[in-house]
């Protein structure tokens, strides 16, 4: 095998959840670029204007379905469209969508922790459950690449829902793998480092001190980008990683070492 192989996704079939805009868009466009047959999710129609324009971007085959992962109910279902798009065969699932709302712990929502808890965690687990038994059907293993945190590691300031969301999604990701690695299918998940989205934003105007403070400590100096998470998930997806099953894989810039 030479490395080329070793780290191909060329013709692999992969669902990947958020995929519109920001991290999940960035992560998409490294797998169409990579040759994947792909598959991205969105709450509206906007999808399949990201999906159409992945393609024209990257010559790649990408398309689209809608996904409200909000509602418990319709993951099932998304999840059967999806892998009928992907003529039923599916080699990884990449889940990263997730939302978040910023507000001081003690005035917290009970309303946003649940849509956020649904979001990030429960509907992440479903679609674990409901790809590992494709997988096991198939009898050819799988990849899992879960989207955990910065806020996987330690507490954070203002977004208890996400912080609590992402340090369940790092455990659950050891939990499957110990179930699953020995049945072919490797569960890892990747910590984005602080990148610049839309969703940290937020913080810019919210807690500019804070935003300061997270820029300094950063030992490459600089926020990262979408595209920054693209190796890591590639590695995460190809034969390279087979032995590589239960870890969170931080791509921080560094952050986590100072």
């Amino acid at each position: 095998m030479d490395n080329q192989d070793l780290f191909s996704v060329r013709g692999k079939h992969v669902l990947l959840t958020g995929g519109t805009r920001g991290l999940g868009y960035g992560l998409a466009e490294g797998f169409a670029r990579a040759g994947a047959r792909l598959v991205i999710t969105g709450t509206s129609e906007r999808v399949f204007d990201a999906a159409e324009a992945l393609a024209g971007e990257t010559g790649g085959d990408v398309r689209g379905t809608v996904a409200r992962l909000d509602e418990a109910e319709h993951v099932d279902a998304f999840y059967r469209q999806a892998l009928e798009q992907l003529d039923g065969r599916l080699d990884v699932l990449v889940n990263s969508a997730g939302i978040q709302h910023r507000c001081p712990a003690e005035r917290f929502p009970m309303e946003e922790w649940n849509k956020i808890l649904q979001v990030n965690l429960t509907a992440v687990f479903r679609l674990c459950q409901l790809a590992a038994g494709t997988m096991l059907e198939q009898a050819r293993g799988g990849k899992i690449i879960n989207i955990a945190s910065m806020t996987s590691f330690f507490g954070s300031e203002g977004i208890p829902a996400y912080t609590a969301s992402k340090g369940a999604v790092m455990q659950l990701t050891k939990a499957l793998s110990n179930e699953w690695a020995g049945r072919g299918i490797q569960v890892n998940a990747i910590a984005p480092g602080y990148m610049e989205t839309e969703l940290t934003e937020s913080m810019k105007a919210y807690n500019p001190g804070q935003y300061e403070q997270v820029t300094q400590r950063i030992p490459m100096h600089r926020w990262g980008r979408p595209e920054d998470l693209q190796g890591a998930a590639l590695f995460l997806a190809s034969r390279a990683s087979d032995y590589v099953s239960g870890v969170t894989l931080p791509v921080d810039g560094g952050y986590l070492g100072k």
